[in-house]
This record gives structure tokens, C-alpha cells and sequence, in this order.
């Protein structure tokens, strides 16, 4: 889902998986070097060159223990719109939630992943991404899936 692949980008995904038959490392293992190599060439990249270096060092210089997880939380950030579009824009009626809101009722999201009105949540992000779903912790969302 969204949220998971956000889970996923900014490194707090719990589920670690399980290890096949021959092999050392499982597959979420695998994915989180090639996230890490990934994010070390964007690490490397905003700190050696671009227009804020300075402030760019300054706010990553902690982000030095190889999972750049204040460098994924900022991409993520960034990029959620994007995922969302990919996810949802092409794929109509696909998400469960009621995505907007409007006076006192909400609803699914019926004009092409957009909500009826523009900056329809309160700091006006909402029409973007329907859902801050993404930000609750992963265990809450699983109580919800399951219970």
C-alpha cells in the first residue's frame, strides 16, 4: 500500500521477512542495501554540489551512519505526491478510504484522484495526497487491517 511503500522508502518498515532455502540475506534485506546505496548517492550528491550546500551539510551532517534516514524522511516527504499519483490517478475506484472531505461528510475521491474542491484539508495538501495514513505508525495500521 501507500503507507508501506512510505514504511519502506524511509526505513521503518517492520516486517524484516524470512530467509529462502540457500540463502544469507532475505529479499527486504536486499532492498534495504540497494535503498542505502541509492540514498548515499543522493547524500553524496546534495552535499558536494546544488544551491543550499551549506545548509544541505549542515542539516545531513548526522546522516552519517550509512541508513540516511533524515535524507529518506525529507525524500519521502517530498515525493509523496508523485507515489500517490502513480498509485492511485490511473487506477480509479481502487482506494478503500474516504479520501475527501467536505462539510460534515467525507467521500472517495471521484475526479481523477482529486477531491471536488482545491486545498480541500486544512493546510491545503489534501486535494495533493488524500491521506496522512502514510504517517501513522505501522503497527496502528496493522491493528486496523486485521482486527
Amino acid at each position: 500500500s501507500f503507507a508501506d511503500i512510505g514504511d519502506i522508502i524511509r526505513g521503518k518498515d517492520l516486517y524484516r521477512g524470512n530467509k529462502k532455502k540457500n540463502q544469507n540475506e532475505t529479499e527486504r534485506e536486499k532492498l534495504e542495501e540497494k535503498l542505502k546505496d541509492i540514498f548515499k548517492q543522493i547524500h553524496d550528491d546534495v552535499t558536494t554540489n546544488g544551491k543550499n550546500l551549506q545548509a544541505l551539510k549542515k542539516r545531513y551532517e548526522g546522516d552519517t551512519d550509512g541508513n540516511y534516514y533524515r535524507l529518506r524522511e525529507d525524500w519521502w516527504y517530498a515525493n509523496r505526491e508523485t507515489v500517490w499519483k502513480a498509485l492511485t490517478c490511473h487506477a480509479h475506484d481502487t482506494y478503500f478510504r474516504a479520501t475527501c472531505n467536505h462539510g460534515n461528510s467525507q467521500y472517495q475521491a471521484q475526479k481523477q484522484c482529486r477531491c471536488d474542491k482545491e486545498k480541500a484539508g486544512k493546510d491545503g495538501d489534501v486535494n495533493i495526497v488524500h491521506t496522512y495514513f502514510d504517517y501513522v505508525p505501522q503497527y496502528l495500521r496493522w491493528f486496523e487491517e486485521w482486527a
